[in-house]
């Protein structure tokens, strides 16, 4: 008897292991949870992603990981695109000012990776994206 590969499902996306802080972590969780019913894919991909961060104490040292308030530079894998922003909660967020809301597909997608880490993501589209962190200053 044969399992069918996917089950019916599409292919889970590969994600690579995340940080984040305890009160980013709950703050962000609060976030998607409030934000689903207005943004539904882009709060439970957030919601997901901070489910299944490996969450430490608020004093522990990331400096290499994008967290909250971050200043991140990241390449679009697909067009070798590289762009600095500020990674903020939603009611900052200004794009003339290149401050992304965590609420927004690249902003989830970026919040816990380290320098040197890519992430995989659905776009609003059909389409999927794949950024690569290069640098983070917090």
């Amino acid at each position: 008897m044969s399992k069918s590969k996917h089950n019916g499902r599409p292919p889970e996306l590969s994600l690579p292991p995340i940080v984040l802080r305890t009160d980013e972590a709950h703050r962000l969780s609060t976030l998607a949870n409030s934000s689903m019913a207005l943004f539904p894919r882009v709060a439970y991909f957030l919601a997901r992603e901070t489910e299944r961060a490996k969450v430490v104490t608020d004093d522990c040292d990331l400096h290499d990981v994008v967290r909250m308030g971050s200043q991140v530079r990241y390449c679009d894998d697909k067009t070798g695109d590289v762009r600095d922003v500020v990674l903020v909660y939603p009611h900052e967020a200004d794009i003339s000012l290149k401050r992304i809301s965590v609420l927004t597909p690249v902003g989830a997608a970026l919040i816990g990776l380290s320098v040197g880490q890519a992430i995989e993501f659905q776009t609003p589209g059909p389409r999927k994206r794949s950024l690569r962190v290069l640098g983070v200053s917090n």
